[in-house]
């Protein structure tokens, strides 16, 4: 299975930004238009939040589109949802942050929770294409970058993500030949 894992457009949230459902700025038509150009023509599959499916809308031109899914989405962080790291309590922060991706925020979920749920849609998709353009969250294109490459929660949170990037998983062949592309 390839992903092309494309992240959203921006927000420009200060705060911890999971389940809220915020607009993309998609403004920058020129790199728009350098990302669709970029992808293959295959079908685009979009997060179920605004701020991805407005993205996929923008790039898929005459690619096939498949339903968006919620289980595409960022990591639910509960209690500190549109928080600022200043006002979250720091040492489970750090817990979260640090540790293998066990730790949940008061209300939300844990990495590995919303790894496993991410994991899920892209095993259903790989039963029906063997390529697919993804377009989610940071969150979400981490687990899968951590699922081809085999390394730990902690170690997949150094990779940058930036949006309107590119990420190329090979999830069969254990690689990812670009990440953080940005055409």
């Amino acid at each position: 299975m390839i992903l092309h894992l494309v992240r959203h457009g921006p927000t420009h949230a200060r705060g911890m930004v999971g389940w809220t459902d915020l607009p993309a700025d998609l403004s920058d038509t020129a790199a728009l238009a350098r990302l669709a150009a970029h992808l293959p023509d295959v079908p685009v599959v979009s997060s179920d939040l605004s701020r991805a499916m407005a993205t996929a809308d923008a790039i898929q031109g005459s690619r096939p589109r498949l339903p968006h899914d919620a289980d595409l989405r960022e990591i639910h962080f509960g209690d500190w949802e549109m928080q600022r790291f200043d006002q979250i309590d720091p040492v489970l922060s750090r817990r979260f942050w640090e540790g293998q991706g066990d730790i949940a925020p008061p209300g939300g979920e844990s990495w590995n929770t919303m790894s496993a749920r991410v994991s899920s849609v892209i095993d259903r998709l790989a039963g029906h294409t063997n390529e697919a353009i993804v377009v989610a969250h940071f969150g979400a294109i981490l687990s899968q970058l951590q699922r081809a490459l085999g390394l730990t929660a902690q170690q997949v949170f150094a990779h940058k993500i930036d949006n309107l990037s590119v990420t190329e998983v090979h999830l069969h062949e254990n690689n990812a030949p670009l990440i953080n592309h940005n055409p």
